[in-house]
């Protein structure tokens, strides 16, 4: 059996630069971490492809042929002519439709996988073609490092090296369908954004040089998330009063929020307090790479 992890993707910046005539998707530009944790996923070969789910999501994230794993499977099956395939088993342990690509990134541990199991390298361009096919997210999940994502996700830039980042997660346990936060923002197809460039960001950066550029950063759909779902500006309230925060900001469509602390016993305080203060929560200390 192969065994992988599935770590939760993190937008540090989202920068909504308008929405294409073409095809009405908008387009991004997006800085991206991981964390160190998330799901895991393991493959045991076999004929056909199959899913288990278990952990405190499971039931969430549904284990029918729209679960991105089997859609991700069936994507590379499709061009790769005899390929292994096997039964998926998932431990579900990320917030679903939460903004963190938790299905996006078990999608892309999928392929990993699958890859490993039929001797394909991760640049073989079948992977990504079948990557892109099972969501736009997918594409930067293959390879979880920091790095840039453009347009609709199908720009994937190169692994870039940051500064040690301490952090905090926070879902309050409220889901946020993607689709509702990019209605509210009412572009229509050709319109484009107002806003500053997205600030230089440089591999190998000084940890207070990255926090200062990134401060000068944006998720532009903060603002649309919070009128649905307004339970995230408490979250981000929360975060921006802890002890040490350096930058709090919404990750993705929402409602995962996260926040950056200079080292890693504030940011461990930090969940402590606001897991007592609320129960309810799903929170917890990462460190992004």
């Amino acid at each position: 059996m192969l065994t992988t992890r599935a770590p939760a993707k993190i937008n540090l910046t989202l920068h909504v630069l308008g929405r294409r005539a073409e095809d009405g998707y908008h387009e991004l530009e997006s800085l991206v971490a991981f964390t160190g944790a998330g799901d895991v996923l393991s493959l045991e070969p076999g004929p056909g492809f199959g899913l288990e789910i278990e952990g405190p999501t499971a039931q969430a994230a549904g284990s029918g042929p729209d679960n991105l794993v089997l859609r991700a499977g069936e994507n590379l099956a499709a061009r790769v002519p005899g390929l292994k395939t096997g039964r998926f088993r998932l431990r579900k342990t990320l917030p679903v439709a939460a903004g963190i690509g938790g299905g996006s990134s078990d999608a892309a541990a999928a392929l990993r996988l699958l890859a490993t199991a039929n001797g394909l390298p991760l640049e073989d361009p079948r992977l990504l073609e079948a990557a892109r096919a099972a969501g736009s997210d997918v594409p930067v999940c293959l390879d979880p490092h920091a790095r840039f994502m453009r347009g609709a996700g199908e720009h994937i830039g190169e692994r870039l090296a940051l500064p040690p980042l301490p952090a905090v997660l926070v879902n309050p346990g409220v889901a946020v369908e993607t689709g509702p936060v990019f209605r509210r923002l009412g572009l229509a197809p050709g319109a484009r954004c107002d806003g500053g460039a997205h600030p230089v960001i440089a591999s190998g950066m000084e940890a207070e040089a990255f926090l200062s550029a990134l401060v000068r950063g944006r998720n532009n759909l903060e603002d649309a998330a919070c009128l649905v779902a307004p339970v995230i500006v408490d979250v981000l309230s929360v975060l921006r009063a802890a002890k040490g925060s350096r930058i709090a900001r919404m990750s993705g469509s929402g409602a995962t929020c996260f926040a950056v602390f200079s080292t890693r016993r504030a940011a461990s305080r930090a969940a402590a307090a606001i897991k007592a203060y609320h129960p309810g929560w799903w929170v917890r200390p990462a460190m992004l790479r």
